[in-house]
């Protein structure tokens, strides 16, 4: 029994199947999808069925039967090849590098080969400032790090982290019940029970400074269940405040790399975002870090802070070069 979660992609995969394939035989084609005959049949009169506001079926997809095979016969376009935007294939190419670096999780020589074909694909056409692999590429110690997690949740033991806070640019001590090892947006996580915050915490692996496996059981609470992740890791969430920020083409990552709303394409490959932030010494470190390709439109006391700390960065450098001249 076929649910509507498979439906859905096998649809959207028996087009350009049914057109590569004319006359193919309907029994055939129900064992390569692995469905029942029946059950195909009932999937293209869907697809027939499928048409535009106020006209009949075949507007979208016109399918031909002749005895036990079927044509696609018109296909609304669907035959172009798909083309994709820089964003986009950087996207894909951060997951699909990911993926290829988890051992034992896909057949990992399709997936070298589908990055050769998007980066040959994208080529020229990458628009400026999309930045395909930044930060792509694992450290060897993340690596490391995702394995000595893999085997804590194997034989569910609770491991002692030193931790990177990145919104408070600090490092803590922490005893956690490893719950699952995950990847989002191409970023892999660690969800575990926190014994110091008492509550469920993800934890990048590649901030994980140090690691001990312990020798005591894992025993999250029954209360911990796991983070819906459906819309990211930092859904926007309307209580933290709102900044406008205007990137340049060399900074464009930031909209990549973090929740934002895009809200105009500017001259010059720059690009206004919004995007909100929970701490404002975070943000205010973010946009030092991107050394002037990146400017505060609003809130002004963040403009404001930005610029007070870059002052004292440079006072502080003029103090140290007049104590080495002296």
């Amino acid at each position: 029994m076929s649910g509507s979660g498979d439906r859905l992609p096998r649809l959207l995969t028996l087009v350009p199947y049914l057109l590569a394939r004319p006359g193919v035989r309907i029994d055939e084609v129900a064992r390569d999808f692995d469905v029942t005959p029946r059950q195909l049949r009932k999937d293209l009169e869907l697809l027939w069925m499928c048409g535009l506001p106020g006209y009949g079926p075949g507007d979208l997809i016109d399918l031909s039967f002749d005895g036990d095979t079927v044509s696609v016969t018109y296909d609304a376009g669907m035959r172009r090849p798909l083309r994709l935007t820089g964003a986009e294939a950087s996207a894909l190419l951060i997951a699909l590098r990911s993926l290829a670096e988890t051992p034992g999780a896909v057949d990992v020589d399709a997936v070298h080969r589908a990055i050769g074909k998007i980066e040959a694909a994208s080529g020229d056409s990458r628009p400026s400032g999309v930045v395909v692999g930044h930060g792509v590429r694992e450290a060897e110690s993340t690596a490391e790090t995702r394995e000595r997690v893999r085997e804590a949740l194997q034989e569910r033991r609770a491991l002692w982290l030193r931790y990177y806070t990145a919104s408070k640019d600090a490092l803590s001590e922490r005893t956690v019940d490893p719950m699952r090892l995950l990847i989002v947006q191409g970023i892999s996580y660690l969800e575990a029970w926190c014994r110091r915050a008492e509550a469920v915490r993800l934890f990048r692996l590649d901030r994980i400074d140090e690691l001990t496996m312990l020798s005591e059981q894992a025993a999250p609470p029954e209360t911990a269940t796991p983070k819906d992740l459906s819309e990211g890791v930092f859904p926007q969430s309307p209580e933290y405040p709102e900044a406008e920020l205007v990137l340049e083409p060399d900074a464009r990552w930031v909209a990549e790399y973090y929740p934002c709303e895009e809200l105009a394409e500017l001259e010059g490959g720059r690009l206004r975002v919004r995007m909100r932030y929970g701490d404002e010494s975070w943000l205010v470190r973010l946009i030092l870090r991107l050394r002037g390709e990146a400017t505060v439109e609003r809130p002004e006391h963040v403009a404001q802070a930005v610029r007070q700390r870059a002052a004292e960065a440079l006072a502080r450098t003029r103090h140290l070069a007049a104590t080495l001249a002296g």
